[in-house]
């Protein structure tokens, strides 16, 4: 999709140029190839990368850059974050939401808590446990409005639960 964003403009933002969460996948995926290619020739941080290299699906490569930006800031969230990411990517679902479920306890009841929970969420939701996807998105929502967060991970949390409890209720 080269710089070609109709029909994506009410995805939620995933927090980088040119990239958006899917609605349907709770995923984000990329919707506009030139602004992404902008954005990492001028980022020097190597997490934008990985995100990139995630929302791709390589795995293998975003683990090996991954593994290298560790080894320098190993108590980054961002890229401790990225590791469940990877796990996700690559259909480890049940180590990737024991990975989300340990960063959770670990910023419970700080601000990084509703971020945890919109990430153990999604990946709930791509693991097919539907149920335990609309208690995350819920609380990750409840937490960012309490926060007052930014009006756009308010968006994100929202279409997330409603696209969970949808599912959920074409289960039932």
């Amino acid at each position: 999709m080269q710089g070609d964003m109709s029909g994506t403009a009410d995805w939620p933002q995933a927090g980088f140029p040119g990239v958006r969460i899917n609605p349907d996948t709770l995923r984000p995926q990329i919707v506009n190839d030139d602004a992404v290619r902008e954005a990492l020739a001028a980022s020097t941080d190597p997490a934008d990368h990985i995100f990139v290299l995630l929302v791709e699906g390589h795995a293998s490569e975003a683990a090996e850059l991954l593994a290298e930006a560790r080894f320098r800031d190993p108590e980054s969230f961002r890229l401790r974050v990225f590791e469940a990411e990877v796990l996700s990517v690559s259909h480890r679902m049940d180590r990737a939401i024991e990975l989300f479920r340990q960063l959770l306890s670990e910023v419970h009841g700080t601000p990084r808590e509703a971020l945890a929970l919109q990430y153990l969420g999604r990946t709930q939701y791509a693991a097919g446990q539907t149920s335990a996807a609309v208690e995350s998105f819920s609380k990750a929502l409840d937490l960012r409005v309490a926060q007052s967060a930014d009006a756009a991970q308010i968006y994100s949390s929202t279409v997330a639960l409603q696209r969970a409890r949808d599912v959920l209720d074409l289960a039932c």
